[in-house]
């Protein structure tokens, strides 16, 4: 029968048996939701897997409070109209020193927001098993990962000791303590992700799509000044260019690309022929060598 699947068929088929494993397997599991496209992908395949019910999983936004304005406002959306429960949590210590990419750089930053937010929250709801958007085609570290990616009870990853998955049989088990990550979307590519949003009419945050905004070049960057806490340079002026996202994070860390790409048909044949990485954007990834893997020893996802 799979014969006679088309490949992203296949893909969805793959990933919809993941969320169903994984849920039969755990006793608190939770969908990590960045408002991304993966995050929009993942939330459309839940809602299949479990049709006609709601996915028997909150969707979790740790919040750093930088992220575009646009994001907010889809994140509140989708959730109000698909009737889904979202839990947002923010550091309390990082709002109470007021942690920002500026004063105390993107990798205290990334770590206090995102890293130590992420284990407050999953230990705080005590879930045991969180799924996450990342694809191995992302980073080279990421491709290092399982589908079935298991933590301790410190929330540490070790690559070194990682659980073979032989003819996708996934081996859940977990001491006292341990929590699951799952990535049910670690065999699609971007083009994988875009296709099938063209293909199931998703929506996504419209930053996906070129369009005149209001950018500054910055080490190689183009930073979109979405609101006023954006510190401006000397000699530093906002130029109105088409620019669109190909990966969505903290505004003054997300480099924006070049492109008049507002439509998927366009952002698609815009990604047959790029040469370049997705997170090629991300000012989190060049921190320093080796820092997504280190990131996700620590917790990171």
């Amino acid at each position: 029968m799979t014969d006679t699947l088309t490949h992203l068929q296949r893909l969805e088929a793959e990933s919809i048996h993941i969320m169903r494993e994984a849920v039969a397997e755990s006793e608190r599991p939770v969908m990590l939701y960045s408002i991304g496209k993966d995050s929009s992908v993942m939330l459309h395949l839940a809602r299949k897997a479990f049709f006609p019910a709601l996915p028997p999983f909150p969707l979790l936004h740790v919040d750093t409070t930088w992220k575009f304005k646009q994001m907010y406002e889809f994140r509140d959306k989708t959730a109000a109209e698909l009737g889904i429960d979202l839990l947002v949590h923010q550091n309390p210590e990082c709002v109470e020193l007021g942690i920002n990419p500026f004063t105390h750089g993107s990798a205290t930053h990334t770590d206090m927001w995102k890293t130590q937010g992420l284990k407050q929250a999953l230990d705080m709801h005590r879930f045991d098993l969180a799924f996450g958007g990342a694809r191995r085609d992302e980073e080279k570290s990421r491709a290092k990962e399982r589908v079935f990616s298991l933590r301790s009870a410190q929330h540490r990853w070790d690559p070194k000791q990682q659980r073979p998955e032989l003819w996708r049989t996934y081996n859940v088990r977990r001491n006292p303590g341990e929590t699951m990550r799952v990535f049910p979307l670690s065999n699609w590519t971007e083009l994988d992700v875009w296709q099938y949003i063209h293909l199931e009419e998703i929506p996504i945050v419209p930053l996906y799509f070129g369009a005149p905004r209001p950018v500054v070049e910055r080490d190689g960057a183009l930073i979109m000044v979405d609101d006023d806490r954006l510190p401006l340079f000397d000699g530093e002026e906002p130029q109105l260019r088409s620019v669109r996202f190909r990966t969505l994070g903290c505004y003054p860390l997300s480099g924006a690309v070049e492109s008049t790409a507002d439509t998927l048909t366009a952002v698609i044949q815009e990604m047959l022929l790029t040469t370049t990485s997705e997170r090629q954007g991300r000012v989190i990834d060049h921190d320093s060598a080796g820092s997504m893997e280190k990131k996700k020893q620590e917790g990171y996802f």
